[in-house]
């Protein structure tokens, strides 16, 4: 006979997804934005459920949510979970790529997906649909292709134009990730993806070679749009993002090339029906703003923005997500005298055998934040001079 010790509620529930075990590619900022949302959907009235199977973090803390499933963050486990709670929906939004890849499962189950649609977050997943859709508003964007073996991947690059970054699509941290320069090297580079990741589809972008790279964090609730902060990496391209050194706000960039970024945020996230938060990448070239990719969800820089601006960003997006309220509802007020810097921890030590080369593969495990008052600071100081030796080679 079995027994189960999880009697339900009668209460209305939220089901908040975590982002798994810690791993390189999946960090621990998303751990903050789980545990301020269950904040955030406590304080709207339901009953807030954490799914997660991870000991490190404070969303499994056994007093942060009305309910804890230490559990995998597989589908399997969901569903059972699903099945017995029957809440009104489920937020993807806060764990990352990991709960993310989970939204299509509970599309084809109708159970309701808070905040933005899974249609809508595919669209951005999607490297074919997404650049349709940029073609369709107009925004620029790196020339791209889509293949399945290696002699398509030859036929892509040659239209592309080397060099180009080739990867696998839906993957975490920039997961076998390569900037290629000739046949030679993209052939290796296909053939070891369709290796390890046998069936997947190839993503092949032309390369921006010597571009600045930049994003903005932001939130939608269909009606209002909100930058929460435009964040200029010091690393020129071609390095992930989370191994990047990020500033915050922008400090070489133009106020037009700013502005053209706000301008196109917007554009995307209105296209994209988003409800709630998105990340959105950018290369700029010779003063042209291009956008790489959107990620319809909240970002490894969610929290540091909201540190550095002293701003409860992810209790504000959850209850936009919720429906409970409007971004107009809110008094958003930035407070950051000078600039904030979200520099990447290593853990080479503890890895002597691994390349540590900086490249388009994540390799970071975590992340610090600096504050400095100006950019005389000797620690800006010395991160621009890196750069610009890297920019000369």
């Amino acid at each position: 006979m079995s027994h189960n010790e999880s009697i339900p509620s009668n209460k209305e529930k939220i089901i908040v997804l975590g982002s798994g075990p810690n791993r390189i590619g999946q960090g621990i900022e998303f751990d903050y934005c789980c545990t301020h949302g269950l904040q955030a959907i406590r304080e709207s009235g339901y009953e807030a459920i954490m799914m997660n199977c991870n000991p490190e973090t404070v969303s499994t803390d056994f007093d942060m949510a009305d309910k804890l499933y230490f559990e995998p963050v597989y589908w399997e486990h969901l569903w059972e979970i699903i099945e017995l709670e029957k809440p009104k929906g489920v937020i993807v939004q806060l764990g990352g790529q990991t709960a993310l890849k989970l939204a299509k499962r509970l599309q084809e189950k109708g159970i309701p997906i808070i905040g933005t649609s899974f249609n809508d977050m595919d669209i951005a997943e999607d490297r074919g649909r997404f650049s349709d859709m940029l073609k369709e508003l107009g925004i620029p964007y790196p020339k791209y292709g889509t293949a399945y073996t290696a002699d398509e991947a030859m036929k892509v690059a040659e239209e592309v134009g080397y060099p180009v970054l080739v990867r696998p699509s839906y993957v975490l941290g920039g997961q076998r990730m390569r900037i290629v320069i000739n046949e030679e090297e993209l052939e290796k580079a296909v053939v070891s993806l369709l290796k390890h990741l046998p069936g997947n589809k190839i993503l092949i972008d032309h390369f921006l070679d010597r571009c600045q790279e930049a994003e903005v964090d932001a939130i939608c609730d269909g009606e209002d749009f909100h930058v929460m902060g435009v964040m200029e990496h010091i690393e020129p391209a071609g390095i992930h993002s989370g191994d990047s050194n990020a500033v915050l706000p922008a400090f070489n960039l133009s106020p037009m090339e700013v502005t053209t970024m706000e301008f196109y945020a917007e554009k995307i996230a209105r296209a994209l029906n988003i409800r709630g938060l998105i990340n959105i990448q950018f290369a700029i070239k010779d003063g042209k703003v291009y956008v790489i990719e959107a990620n319809p969800r909240a970002s490894r820089t969610t929290p540091f923005i909201a540190k550095a601006y002293q701003v409860p960003y992810l209790n504000i997006a959850t209850k936009v997500m919720l429906g409970a309220k409007k971004l107009k509802d809110f008094k958003i007020e930035k407070r950051l005298q000078g600039f904030a810097i979200k520099e990447p921890v290593f853990s080479f030590n503890k890895f002597p055998g691994v390349n540590k080369e900086l490249g388009p593969e994540m390799k970071s495990t975590g992340e610090a934040i600096r504050f400095i008052r100006d950019l005389r600071d000797p620690y800006f100081r010395k991160l621009f001079k890196e750069r610009s030796m890297l920019l000369s080679r």
